[in-house]
């Protein structure tokens, strides 16, 4: 069958895709965004979060073919979504089909931060500031989740930020540090939207 998609911002198709296909495949290997890492595959571990619709979800759990006609944002289009929302839509999700990262430059990203890297979302910048990447392993999933959290509720509370993030496990053990991440992102974006 064939899939047509939103991904990142721009409507994308997949073909030849057999019923049982995961969406987390289809991104992955056959449209060549790695940044959603395939763990457990049982959707306990979050590592391959995505945001369907503006839903954060396990790509993995997800049928490729219940993404047919549907909005994703992975990992690489992130900073993008992020920079789009704050701009264009202040406040609120972007839904917009005629804007986001092509596929090329979805695939080309790398973070790099500094004034040479390609800019980065307030999420993920806070994680590099906060030292929460550690592994690097499950960070898409938790920055994903981590960017909706932060969407829905600005100023989240510490449950609120346990709660959101529960379905992501970090292997490294290292909650604090993206518990301190998640708060300096909240902590930047209102400060960022106070006159």
């Amino acid at each position: 069958m064939r899939v047509h998609f939103t991904v990142n911002g721009r409507p994308q198709q997949a073909d030849d895709v057999w019923e049982g296909e995961s969406l987390l495949y289809v991104l992955r290997e056959r449209m060549g965004l790695p940044g959603s890492k395939n763990a457990c595959e049982q959707g306990e571990c979050g590592s391959c979060t995505v945001r369907l619709d503006g839903v954060p979800v396990c790509a993995c759990l997800v049928a490729a073919g219940q993404a047919e006609g549907r909005e994703v944002t992975t990992v690489e289009g992130l900073a993008d979504y992020a920079r789009h929302r704050a701009d264009a839509h202040p406040g609120s999700g972007c839904a917009a089909r005629g804007c986001g990262t092509g596929l090329d430059e979805a695939r080309a990203w790398q973070a790099a931060p500094g004034p040479d890297g390609p800019p980065l979302s307030p999420v993920q910048q806070a994680f590099i500031d906060a030292g929460a990447v550690q592994c690097g392993f499950c960070t898409p999933g938790l920055l994903v989740a981590a960017d909706e959290l932060l969407e829905q509720r600005p100023s989240p509370s510490d449950q609120d930020i346990r709660e959101a993030l529960s379905g992501n496990l970090c292997r490294c053990t290292g909650y604090e540090k993206i518990l301190d991440a998640v708060r300096l992102a909240a902590a930047r974006t209102k400060a960022a939207v106070r006159p």
